[in-house]
């Protein structure tokens, strides 16, 4: 089952069940899932994004939600931060499975120790081989703690 399909399936359940929060979040997918694929029509031709383009999309709104909480909670405003964060979870439903920290942290020790990185300077020659191989399996704030906490040591 495609993406799409599981969400128009998703969005129906929602319906059924009178659940709110997780309609409006599957919607708002499906909303930029079809603006994304206007763009891409236009642009290339393509009618359907890949598998790749939907992965990079949905962690893009996981990220804006992980920093929308953040924003909430220094602000005070933690009702908002709730919401949020149920968005993020339903989010990360269709997300792959996330890495664990110490896992992430072998992955960026390989990164180095391949590209023979040693300084903090090297962050750049680090960051970018270790996100393409974690593609969405891990937050990238969390990847360039561990690349900076690696390099400095």
């Amino acid at each position: 089952m495609s993406l799409r399909e599981r969400i128009d399936e998703d969005i129906k359940s929602a319906m059924k069940a009178k659940d709110k929060i997780r309609l409006e979040t599957v919607r708002s997918i499906k909303k930029l899932i079809l603006e994304k694929e206007v763009e891409a029509r236009a642009a290339t031709g393509e009618a359907t994004l890949t598998a790749e383009q939907e992965l990079q999309l949905l962690s893009q709104l996981a990220k804006q939600r992980r920093d929308a909480i953040e924003q909430y909670h220094k602000a005070g405003r933690d009702e908002l931060a709730e919401q949020e964060a149920s968005e993020l979870a339903i989010l990360e439903e269709y997300l792959p499975q996330q890495l664990t920290p110490e896992e992430v942290q072998t992955i960026v020790l390989e990164v180095i120790a391949a590209v023979g990185a040693t300084s903090p300077k090297d962050m750049g020659k680090v960051m970018g081989p270790v996100m393409q191989r974690l593609k969405g399996q891990a937050d990238g704030k969390l990847v360039q703690d561990l690349v900076k906490q690696s390099l400095s040591a």
